[in-house]
């Protein structure tokens, strides 16, 4: 079996085991990304229709979702969910997540903190020791602000990439309209809730792509086709 063949066995491993902890009748928030489009899969397979109450972290999200046959709406002010199901790009033993690969980092971080319960699904390429180790950390900027945000974190000694930036210096935008610079750290990120108030408080930035103390379990596909579950402490 090919190398991407297994990965994508392990992500739907990973997402139909979470899944199971969603029950007819739940208020549920669908992240957004490669792996929580397994778990939209699924969750059609299961509850069809308007057996489930969804809201989707992104544009993308929710079409492949009402394409699926699901039910998905708005977010309303009073929304709290009983589960959100989505991936990760990377994820510590702490349960640390580096999150924003599909560029919904803002509102899926928002839907985490109006969820009781959040299940994250990933292949086990995805487990690191600390964060920044494979994946780039995503910050989500202001468009008007980025060139000073840009010069504040490589002043910081952050190597920064500005997602899908064209030759008008135009970068990739967000659902909301925003940009993406994708950092990374001058060395091994230890206390990712220190690096993310740090880059919160840079003027400018929206949101950052750390996600810490947020997630309940996590589900790992693994090469021998079972999944491991992980349970926050």
């Amino acid at each position: 079996m090919a190398a991407e063949d297994v990965l994508a066995r392990e992500k739907d491993l990973a997402a139909r085991a979470a899944v199971r902890r969603v029950r007819a009748g739940m208020h549920v928030a669908l992240g957004t990304g490669s792996t929580a489009a397994y778990a939209i899969r699924t969750l059609a397979e299961k509850f069809p229709g308007t057996e489930i109450d969804a809201v989707a972290s992104s544009r993308a999200a929710e079409e492949l979702a009402t394409s699926l046959g699901l039910t998905v709406r708005p977010l309303a002010g009073g929304d709290r969910f009983d589960v959100m199901v989505d991936g990760a790009d990377e994820v510590t033993p702490r349960l640390e997540l580096t999150k924003g690969g599909g560029g919904a980092l803002f509102r899926e971080k928002f839907l985490a903190r109006l969820s009781k319960e959040v299940n994250i699904m990933v292949d086990h390429t995805k487990l690191v020791a600390h964060l920044g180790e494979r994946s780039a950390i995503p910050v989500e900027v202001l468009p008007f602000a980025r060139p000073v945000v840009a010069q504040q974190l490589t002043a910081r000694r952050f190597g920064l990439v500005l997602r899908g930036g064209s030759g008008d210096g135009a970068g990739w935008r967000t659902d909301n309209g925003n940009e993406i610079l994708d950092l990374r750290p001058p060395e091994t990120v230890d206390d990712p809730a220190a690096l993310e108030r740090d880059l919160r408080g840079i003027p400018g930035v929206v949101e950052t792509g750390l996600f810490v103390g947020l997630v309940h379990r996590v589900y790992v596909g693994l090469p021998d086709g079972t999944v491991q579950e992980i349970i926050a402490p």
